[in-house]
Order: structure tokens, then C-alpha cells, then sequence
């Protein structure tokens, strides 16, 4: 029972996102809003409004009480995005090559309680006619 929420083209370059995905990968849903929203850097804001639309989507998927589920932060990794080309002047006609990354963020949220099961993907399993 998972959710995924997916963030892409953000202006943060990974690596410096992937920071910010180690601190809450594992964590407790709400600890790691607790994280992300005192959290200083750049795209901690970002990542919190992406943890909380993964919570939306599970809540959405599965229609269980969110404190019954026990919710955690099972995968969250960076990968690169686009990356924009741009010039700076440099001394002497020369130009220095600036490059502006981007990432995107896949957020996959998970209910550490399997008994907790959806009526919708129940399997009913049939005993063989003797």
C-alpha cells in the first residue's frame, strides 16, 4: 500500500536536493514534515509541499485514517532534469560556461501496517472442487 508523488523540472540542483532527501528518507511521515518545515535551505518547501501531496494521494488511494496507517517516507531520491546552458563574460573576449540544474523528485510514501488492506484490491481466493 504506497503513493507516489512526483516533482519535476524544480530550479535546485540535485545534488543539493538529494541532501534534503536523505534527511527524511525512512522517516515518519510527520517527523519528516517536522523536518522539512524548519529546515533551512532552498528546497525544503518545495519537498514539504511534495510530502503532502504523496500524503493526499495515499489518503485518495486508500480510504483509511492516516494516524491508523502509520505512514513513512519509503523511497525519496533527486535524479538530474534539464539543465540550462548560459554565458558570463570572462577577462580577455573569453566566456565561462554557466550551467543552471534543475532535478526531479519522485516521493513514494508507504503504510508500515500491511493488515490494513484495500476492499478494492482484495484477492479472493477460491478453494479447489474436489
Amino acid at each position: 500500500m504506497e503513493a507516489v508523488a512526483k516533482l519535476r523540472n524544480h530550479e535546485i540542483a540535485p545534488r543539493k536536493m538529494g541532501l534534503l532527501c536523505s534527511l527524511i528518507r525512512g522517516k515518519d511521515v510527520y517527523s519528516a514534515l517536522n523536518i522539512l518545515r524548519f529546515q533551512r535551505k532552498a528546497g525544503s518547501l518545495a519537498l514539504e509541499k511534495l510530502l503532502r501531496s504523496a500524503i493526499s494521494n495515499w489518503s485518495n488511494k486508500y480510504n483509511i485514517d492516516l494516524d491508523e496507517a502509520n505512514l513513512f517516507v519509503k523511497e525519496v531520491y533527486a535524479t538530474p532534469g534539464r539543465t540550462l546552458k548560459r554565458f558570463r563574460p570572462a577577462p580577455q573576449g573569453r566566456a565561462y560556461r554557466i550551467r543552471k540544474r534543475s532535478n526531479h523528485v519522485t516521493l513514494v510514501v508507504a503504510s508500515r501496517l500491511e493488515s490494513v488492506s484495500n476492499p478494492s484490491q482484495e484477492v479472493v481466493k477460491e478453494e479447489p472442487k474436489a
